[in-house]
């Protein structure tokens, strides 16, 4: 790993044809099955129908997936069949089928083998995991506009954590060398993307959030001051399972943790800064949801969508 945390894995996608001068992708957390059969739930079966109905509608580039993608254990080595039963097989709808999926690691996945979904990559045309953390270059068609989009590991940034603790938070890093050298690597790409239209940070633990685990003290003291500073226009997670969008100091906190669980507490609530909170949704009977972000030269434009198909809540942010 140590090796490894000193490469700085850029990779370039160019948006597909009609999508209308945009870029266009989903964003889907905490999706990851059960280890038991069949390996899927209603949720995530559900939430894949309408990922792919909404890309064939609306368009989508690729899939950002945020974390949890195996659960309750990662997977054991890169010919693990929960690669087949959890992600190739439920996520082959038509709209979904020829979609690259850029992939980060979540608490579950690190009580697996991380290196084995790396490792993925190699067997699958669909899977991109090049490194624990990476950079996306993205390019508005029929513009000359830029955006970028950084990927974490949260887990080595903060440490591990049982997800099913209630308000249980990261231990801190196992390896404080690696999360200090995935920091410098991100505050050096913040700071490459300054002519970047838009800027996005992704990862697995929420910075903000008013549901059962809430924020998440170590982003908020190394991550929030480095969004701030650079005019970050979202952060993406997952981690808690449900969809919410929060906003502080013109940065966009996007949760999107409800690919395979829902829960509807907001217990947390108090936690987060007065006034942010803009839109929660964990309704226990809900089938599932995710989020579709459109960048166009005017707007980064985020739709929270059910399972059903249903909006349920959309807001456009100003480029920075």
């Amino acid at each position: 790993l140590q090796m490894l945390v000193l490469l700085a894995v850029t990779a370039a996608v160019a948006a597909g044809a009609g999508t209308g001068r945009a870029v266009q992708f989903l964003a889907v957390g905490d999706w990851g099955g059960v280890p038991e059969p069949p390996f899927t739930t209603p949720r995530e079966v559900a939430t894949a129908a309408a990922m792919g109905r909404v890309a064939a509608e609306h368009g989508a580039d690729f899939v950002l997936a945020l974390g949890d993608n195996f659960y309750y254990d990662g997977v054991r080595d890169e010919w693990d069949p929960r690669f087949q039963e959890t992600f190739e097989r439920v996520f082959a709808v038509p709209g979904l089928r020829a979609l690259p999926w850029f992939v980060l690691a979540g608490n579950h996945d690190h009580h697996g083998n991380v290196s084995a979904q790396l490792a993925y990559s190699r067997h699958s045309d669909r899977w991109h995991f090049p490194h624990y953390y990476y950079s996306l270059r993205l390019h508005v068609p029929g513009t000359n506009a830029t955006a970028r989009l950084l990927v974490l590991d949260t887990v080595l940034l903060c440490g591990a954590t049982d997800d099913f603790g209630v308000g249980a938070s990261p231990r801190g890093p196992v390896d404080a060398a690696a999360a200090e050298a995935q920091l410098s690597w991100l505050q050096g790409r913040l700071a490459s993307a300054r002519h970047d239209r838009y800027v996005l940070v992704a990862g697995h633990y929420p910075v903000w959030s008013v549901a059962e685990h809430g924020p998440t003290a170590c982003l908020v003291r190394l991550l929030r001051p480095l969004l701030r500073r650079h005019r970050v226009t979202a952060y993406l997670c997952g981690h808690d399972h449900n969809l919410q969008f929060l906003q502080e100091d013109g940065v966009g906190y996007v949760v999107s943790g409800a690919g395979n669980f829902m829960e509807a507490s907001q217990s947390h609530k108090a936690a987060v800064p007065p006034g942010t909170l803009r839109f929660f949704f964990g309704a226990p009977q809900s089938p599932g949801g995710f989020a579709h972000l459109r960048l166009d030269a005017t707007a980064a434009t985020i739709t929270f969508l059910e399972a059903t198909g249903r909006v349920l809540y959309r807001v456009a942010l100003p480029p920075r």
